[in-house]
């Protein structure tokens, strides 16, 4: 089962699929985390993979008390799409 995991160190939410690996690029500001990109590998887009590592990076923010903002239009339109995370937006 792939997991999202937190690579703090590089600031992305990493989630690895079939040997590819999907990131959301993110921020740390304070109480705010600002999601930048998020860069699925072609030989794994159209498969969930994206959705799967967003619902994971913003299930940590919730956990962890973050106000989202997100400059990325994937994570964006993600929110959009899932009211149930719209109180997470700065």
């Amino acid at each position: 089962m792939e997991i999202v995991r937190d690579n703090r160190a590089e600031q992305e939410f990493e989630l690895d699929v079939a040997g590819h690996r999907a990131v959301a690029a993110y921020q740390r500001e304070g109480d705010r985390i600002v999601f930048t990109h998020t860069l699925v590998p072609h030989a794994i887009e159209g498969k969930g993979v994206g959705s799967k590592l967003i619902r994971g990076a913003l299930d940590s923010a919730r956990d962890q008390k973050l106000k989202v903002i997100p400059q990325c239009s994937f994570v964006r339109a993600y929110i959009a799409r899932h009211p149930e995370y719209r109180d997470l937006l700065a």
